[in-house]
């Protein structure tokens, strides 16, 4: 029904051929509050963990719009399992992408590049500069994806004798270090209304040494290795890209479950399917129209911004304005969705493990993350307007 043109490229693909182990293993990922083994292994061994990596880090470096694509057709198959996608693939990628050589050696070259990676960069951390490197200590919470992850991702503050460092004016210094599972301490199960497959524990870390080849600018746009325009982009942008392509997938496929449902769906009291309903009928087609508008509208900001930087181009911060608040309008507009689809269903949205139910949960979890939140939209239009030139996180 919501159907949109078969996207050509092959990690699109990829992700389209775990449908079935999946929808078989998505009940089983929430009772572990992290996915399945079975799902893992898959994402190895289809290659798709490692796809949105550089190359050198045994990716494919794919277009954003096949990214986009492919985070999308994992959401709709599950939403922990497309959380999974927009978490594990971008902290590998970032990790592979801006460590120095050295911690790339370490990291990945040392492991033949068989390495997950997931984790916070947000800087709750502090870390004391040493000799070499870094003592770093801090606490992390919603660290995406790291219950099967073999290195976790945390942001830091440097400290130099009890001070923070700037870069410049009002800026300071933030970094991301790449730690070791086994120098974490891992604080909770993941006890949550919904994303509960994603292992996104709370951890913390106590005085761990991190040399500096193990770490890298948050803000980084300079990568050492990779070849696409995403590597240039940064992290910001690829993560807004996946906020907006998760939110999109859990969306159509609670409009595409309730279109199924509808031909055979009888509300108490009707003596026609819920399909006859001129109401339903009428709220569908505005919800599938509003949908395949967001989709289009996320695709031209970051295939916009994607030409710019392989051209040459700064990402500037009208480019960067355009991606983040494209990201918002699609997550606004995938809750809208979402919203229409759980109420038309009437309780087949309530029965618990449905897809529906799933899918609503999952929803109103994601879209609680602050990358998408309201104060973003206001940084947008704030550059857009020239009250501000910039918002360096953006």
């Amino acid at each position: 029904m919501t159907s949109i043109a078969e996207a050509s490229g092959r990690v699109v693909a990829l992700a389209r051929g775990m449908r079935d182990l999946v929808r078989a293993e998505a009940a089983e990922s929430e009772r572990n509050r992290t996915l399945t083994d079975p799902i893992v292994d898959e994402m190895w061994a289809t290659g798709l963990m490692s796809a949105f990596s550089p190359v050198a880090a045994g990716g494919v470096e794919p277009p954003l719009a096949d990214t986009i694509e492919m985070w999308i057709e994992m959401a709709w198959q599950d939403g922990s399992f497309g959380w999974i996608g927009i978490a594990n693939l971008p902290s590998r990628f970032a990790a592979a992408t801006y460590l120095p050589d050295d911690g790339f050696a370490e990291v990945f070259s040392a492991h033949d590049n068989h390495v997950t990676m997931g984790g916070q960069f947000f800087p709750n951390g502090q870390g004391t500069a040493v000799d070499g490197g870094y003592r770093l200590s801090g606490s992390w919470s919603f660290g995406s994806g790291i219950g099967h992850s073999q290195y976790i991702a945390a942001g830091f503050f440097p400290m130099d004798n009890g001070e923070m460092r700037w870069i410049s004016e009002g800026i300071p210094d933030m970094r991301v270090a790449v730690v070791p599972r086994d120098d974490i301490q891992f604080n909770d199960g993941w006890y949550v209304q919904g994303l509960k497959g994603t292992g996104s524990y709370d951890y913390s870390a106590q005085d761990v040494f991190v040399p500096h080849s193990r770490t890298f600018p948050l803000f980084t746009r300079e990568p050492y290795r990779g070849s696409s325009p995403a590597t240039r982009m940064g992290l910001m942008p690829v993560t807004a890209a996946g906020h907006a392509s998760w939110a999109l997938g859990v969306a159509k496929s609670m409009l595409d479950d309730v279109a199924d449902l509808a031909a055979t769906k009888y509300r108490m009291s009707d003596m026609a399917p819920l399909a006859s309903r001129p109401t339903f009928q009428k709220g569908l087609a505005h919800h599938v129209a509003a949908w395949r508008a967001a989709r289009l509208l996320v695709l031209d900001a970051f295939t916009t911004a994607e030409a710019a930087v392989a051209a040459g181009d700064d990402l500037t911060p009208m480019l960067r304005a355009d991606l983040r608040a494209a990201a918002v309008y699609a997550t606004d507009t995938a809750r809208s969705c979402a919203e229409w689809a759980h109420l038309v269903a009437g309780t087949s949205s309530i029965r618990e493990g449905s897809r529906l139910e799933r899918a609503f949960r999952d929803m109103y979890t994601g879209t609680q993350h602050a990358f998408i939140s309201e104060k973003v939209a206001i940084d947008c239009a704030q550059v857009w307007l020239g009250i501000i030139e910039d918002q360096f996180g953006l």
